[in-house]
């Protein structure tokens, strides 16, 4: 098995002191920040928004009203309490509070702040969904986890100005590293800024958003008080695993982590996700999860994740899986007894787009990888079309196909890999100087066979 390396332990030689030797630099004030949008409901007519105060703002509230470029339209909003609780993290206690506005007008942009009567939020512009099936796009990153702050916010921006009418962002867990930091938080909430605030988010949790207590695996403190997310999944699972629909898709976020630690919360969400997609209006289904039915990385794989859920991905005509945890890049098709199709099943994705990295296995189901690379992915619905994007976090186009869904419910694949962009595969200086012979032998070995499988097809 590959060893893996922290860039900490590697590049970022001037990143090497642990957060306990730092001053903390997102202390909570009375001015609301870590302000994201969310859905706990329609997405066509509510939204959701959560944020951060110092426990001195005991009462808080959000103003809303229809967008105007006529500033005085501050002047007719209405005001909604919000619900506050206390977050006792490592650092500090803090008040998180949340609204959630209701009875909005579908495909309409409204403008809103949050605050306390004395401090104040800026005002944001956000738009609900259409009620209907409807041209859209969002992000999509793996996982984020490390050096958030000096690393990961350059993919989150890039993706931005990459596409800037982007709907919303989906994240596939891992958000952080250690979910009890609130350092930790702040980076990410510091690396989105006011992103989050403008643009809806979809997320799981990853294993780094566990911790252990003795024998269990927690969900993060943070998690429920910073995201206000559907509460439509199993009774035990509320906010990790829920689903969205959204202009003709079905969004499906599953909590693989708490499957892994627990057999009875595996065999819940089986259970629950067989019923959605059983009772599924939706043209297109994407599920997102955190740990990959097919992983991509040496040494690693989940044979109960994907002996329960991959035949119900089959099943049902999931179209897309987005996933995390690898720390390497690789799609492909299904493998059906031992081969793959293009005609059926669903398309697997595996990305990261934080600066740790893994070695990639080159397993017989990918098609497309790359190794110490950041990517983000741009994902567009139009109709009967399903159009994916793989970008560097430098912007360049490394990816991409396109799914067009036929009468009979399978999709048509077309690959839309662009010409003259190598894969990116090469071990880089650092990580080779700390394997031996043999392992980088394998590596070339397991590359060299994935060249020959690419050749014949």
């Amino acid at each position: 098995m590959y060893r893996r390396f922290f860039i900490a332990l590697t590049v970022l030689t001037s990143y090497n002191l642990s957060f306990s030797q730092i001053t903390d630099p997102y202390t909570p004030s009375p001015v609301p920040d870590r302000i994201i949008l969310s859905w706990s409901d329609d997405p066509a007519t509510t939204q959701s928004v959560s944020w951060r105060t110092d426990i001195s703002v005991g009462e808080a509230w959000a103003e809303i009203s229809l967008a105007n470029s006529d500033p005085t339209f501050i002047f007719f909003a209405d005001t909604v309490k919000a619900t506050t609780q206390v977050l006792a993290s490592n650092r500090n206690v803090s008040h998180y509070h949340s609204v959630t506005f209701k009875n909005l007008l579908p495909g309409t942009k409204y403008a809103y702040r949050v605050g306390n009567g004395t401090h104040y939020s800026e005002w944001f512009h956000f738009k609900t969904a259409k009620t209907e099936a409807a041209p859209f796009s969002f992000i999509y990153f793996g996982d984020a986890q490390n050096f958030v702050k000096a690393l990961w916010s350059r993919t989150i921006r890039e993706a931005f100005m990459k596409m800037p009418d982007v709907d919303f962002l989906l994240h596939a867990g891992d958000l952080i590293n250690n979910p009890r930091e609130d350092m930790e938080w702040g980076e990410w909430f510091y690396a989105g800024g006011w992103i989050y605030g403008t643009k809806s988010n979809i997320m799981v949790p990853g294993n780094h958003e566990y911790y252990r207590s003795g024998r269990d695996r927690l969900l993060s403190d943070h998690w429920k008080p910073s995201f206000t997310l559907p509460e439509n999944g199993p009774e035990n699972l509320k906010e990790t695993t829920y689903y969205i629909d959204y202009q003709g898709v079905r969004i499906i976020c599953l909590d693989t982590q708490a499957m892994l630690a627990d057999s009875k919360k595996l065999k819940e969400q089986k259970k629950w996700l067989e019923g959605l997609l059983k009772n599924n209006p939706q043209k297109w289904t994407v599920v997102t999860q955190h740990h990959p039915i097919y992983s991509t990385a040496m040494g690693r794989d989940n044979p109960s994740i994907r002996n329960n859920f991959q035949p119900l991905y089959e099943k049902y005509g999931v179209d897309l899986v987005l996933q995390g945890h690898d720390h390497t890049y690789g799609r492909g098709y299904n493998m059906e007894f031992g081969k793959k199709t293009k005609d059926r099943g669903p398309m697997y994705v595996v990305s990261v787009s934080g600066p740790k990295m893994y070695n990639l296995n080159f397993e017989d189901w990918v098609e497309r990888v790359a190794s110490n690379t950041q990517l983000f992915q741009l994902i567009h619905v139009d109709g009967d079309v399903l159009k994916y994007e793989a970008y560097t976090t430098t912007g360049v186009l490394y990816d991409a196909f396109e799914l067009k869904k036929r009468g009979n419910g399978q999709n048509r694949f077309t690959d839309l890999t662009p010409e003259g962009v190598a894969e990116q595969v090469e071990i880089s200086k650092i990580y080779m100087e700390r394997m031996n012979p043999e392992e980088i032998q394998k590596y070339q070995r397991r590359y060299e066979e994935y060249k020959a499988r690419r050749a014949k097809n």
